[in-house]
């Protein structure tokens, strides 16, 4: 996995699939399982047809094995992604999303197809969102090539955005850093005026007569 404290480092689509896995979603058993104790938490009891809450790595191998079905999470109905969807093109900010969403939405069309309503709807939904941003995004790193700028605030990117922007981002504000100490810097050899004058001042000697 690539090191978080190298900023400039992208993370690759697998690892933020990893990271995405412990994200908490709802399942319905279909089967009876005494409660799973495990380094992360402690799930279950599992019950048919009762809700449980359980991270999406546990509700993917329970699919697999046919152990239950996943509810796909709210923002995944299409009245929310077309509410998301209309604001997204509305305003320049980016909406406020899971920070895992894609990841999340590629998990459950992978393994969960059959438990999403209007699975082509959706998809379709969440490609339209991703490419508005990705429009916004593309906007944004224009701007930055062309004006000097020392900090940046992206709100409600989401880990894959991110995961984008930072290597570039990163790089262009350490040239921007550094050309601004290069600017500081007086060039070698170089005396300010104040200094000169006081140098030549000192330099003349007055001759008084004898």
């Amino acid at each position: 996995m690539a090191s978080q404290s190298d900023n400039s480092v992208a993370f690759s689509a697998a690892e933020l699939e990893f990271l995405a896995e412990d994200e908490m979603i709802e399942i319905v058993p279909n089967m009876r399982m005494e409660p799973l104790n495990l380094i992360s938490g402690d799930f279950g009891p599992f019950r048919p047809q009762i809700a449980a809450q359980v991270p999406l790595w546990l509700a993917v191998a329970l699919k697999k094995r046919g152990k239950c079905t996943i509810r796909p999470p709210e923002w995944m109905s299409i009245e929310k992604l077309t509410q998301v969807l209309e604001a997204e093109r509305d305003s320049e900010k980016f909406q406020l999303l899971p920070f895992h969403y894609v990841e999340i939405s590629r998990l459950l069309f992978d393994h969960a197809r059959e438990d999403i309503p209007d699975i082509y709807m959706v998809r379709s939904l969440i490609e339209d969102i991703k490419d508005v941003r990705f429009h916004k995004i593309g906007t944004g790193l224009e701007i930055i090539s062309k004006e000097v700028t020392y900090a940046l605030r992206l709100k409600n990117l989401s880990a894959m955005e991110a995961n984008i922007v930072r290597p570039f981002v990163t790089k262009a504000l350490q040239t921007f850093h550094k050309l601004n100490t290069m600017e500081a810097i007086p060039e070698s050899g170089s005396i300010p005026n104040r200094q000169r004058q006081a140098v030549n001042q000192r330099d003349k000697r007055v001759l008084k007569g004898r």
